[in-house]
């Protein structure tokens, strides 16, 4: 169904400035044309498919796909080989008007539009108005023209093989996780299952008889142990989730960082002496008091030292500092573990993104190589993300017999910028 006849012909403009539509549709719309507009290559075919315009005004630079490229494939639809097209660019370069007609463009007008004269340009383009390439020209910039067509595939095909590369990377990481959080909840789902078992034993052994305290203190130990352990795996997830979508809520006010690390060695203390590792921190009593979330930044220091221990052999140190860099402060913690790879200084801060191989994994979670979800980093980078602040790795390589140690920074401002944050 065509519009020639219409009272009112029907132009279609393909644009992505949404003020460049706006101007275009006024100002036609007060000449009587019916306009409607499209935001991009593939929006502007399917649009023209759909209302059959008797014009069709292009931009040249779109996303995607650009001007030319949309013209070649609209000039390849039966319904368009005759259809006028006028490249409507800012695009004034030597050239830039042949390759467009060579492309199939009628016509080539420039921006910023005169609001006078371009109705009586556009009614012209409909009357028939053609601009002419000598058959030179249009064979040259035809050729240009396929060897740009060409070189845009190559670049799209070379996206599509990296998107693809990271697609297939996430969906083992997928994959991972889903192993990784089933060995994390089976250590306390069996906890639970067998002191629930042995409690029901008891029971029925004891005749409605009073149960030992000794007995029953130690059945609510591991069930509670049990119960802990599948909390925190939880309280993880439910964390990089409220990162991920932005819901994670700072409540800010003054944090001493040296009481948060000293909060956070008493909590390792037992693992340390275990594992015979030496912690030395130094002197953080002097550091300015910082504005934060003193909960969620204990969390990402937890995080940061509980990478430490993990990949620290026993017999290790870890080493915590401070320093004052003029409006933030960088707390530093420093071991002497396996190391991380100069490739990987980036990709250990995403989600589920576990170092070496998860045949090696662990329910014990402050063992050598222990345990965990992948998501220790993401949510300590989330939440320092939150305070303005940064967060990076410094390690030469990994080496499993060599220990070159990593060195972990989070880099907080002194003071915020608003009373309240969210990611």
């Amino acid at each position: 169904m065509s519009n020639l006849n219409s009272p009112h012909p029907k132009i279609l403009y393909i644009e992505d400035d949404p003020a460049s539509r706006r101007l275009v549709q006024r100002v036609l719309d007060n000449k009587g044309y019916d306009v409607v507009v499209a935001a991009d290559g593939l929006e502007g075919i399917s649009m023209a498919r759909e209302h059959l315009p008797n014009l069709i005004l292009m931009d040249i630079n779109l996303p995607s796909m650009d001007g030319r490229e949309i013209t070649t494939r609209l000039r390849s639809l039966p319904n368009f080989s005759n259809t006028p097209i006028v490249a409507l660019t800012a695009n004034h370069s030597p050239g830039s008007r042949e390759l467009a007609l060579a492309a199939g463009c009628t016509g080539f007008l420039t921006k910023p539009i005169d609001v006078t004269s371009f109705p009586g340009q556009v009614s012209a383009y409909l009357a028939g108005l053609a601009e002419p390439l000598t058959p030179t020209e249009k064979s040259e910039h035809l050729q240009r023209h396929a060897q740009n067509l060409v070189e845009r595939l190559e670049n799209k095909i070379n996206e599509l093989e990296s998107a693809n590369k990271r697609l297939r990377e996430l969906d083992r990481l997928k994959s991972d996780f889903i192993i990784m959080v089933s060995h994390e909840l089976r250590t306390p789902l069996t906890l639970l299952s067998g002191y629930a078992h042995l409690l029901d034993e008891q029971v029925k052994q004891t005749n409605n008889e009073m149960l030992p305290a000794e007995m029953i203190l130690g059945v609510a130990e591991g069930l509670n142990l049990g119960v802990s352990r599948m909390r925190d795996v939880v309280n993880e997830i439910i964390k990089v989730a409220r990162i991920a979508s932005g819901t994670l809520d700072l409540a800010l006010g003054p944090v001493r960082l040296s009481e948060v690390v000293a909060d956070v060695f008493e909590e390792y203390a037992e693992v340390c002496e275990k594992r015979n590792l030496n912690i030395q921190i130094g002197d953080l009593s002097r550091l300015p008091i910082v504005q934060g979330d003193g909960e969620q930044l204990k969390s990402a220091i937890y995080h940061i030292f509980s990478n430490a221990i993990k990949y620290t052999p026993d017999g290790g140190s870890i080493f915590v500092v401070g320093r004052a860099v003029g409006d933030t402060v960088d707390l530093i913690v420093q071991d002497t573990g396996i190391g991380v790879p100069d490739s990987e200084h980036r990709r250990i801060f995403d989600q589920f993104y576990t170092l070496g191989s998860i045949e090696h994994h662990s329910t014990s979670k402050f063992a050598f190589q222990g345990g965990g979800l992948g998501l220790g980093l993401a949510i300590v980078k989330g939440i320092v993300e939150a305070h303005n602040g940064r967060v990076w790795v410094e390690s030469e390589r990994r080496d499993v017999e060599q220990f070159p140690g990593s060195t972990f920074h989070i880099l907080l401002p002194i003071e915020q910028v608003r009373p309240s944050v969210k990611l």
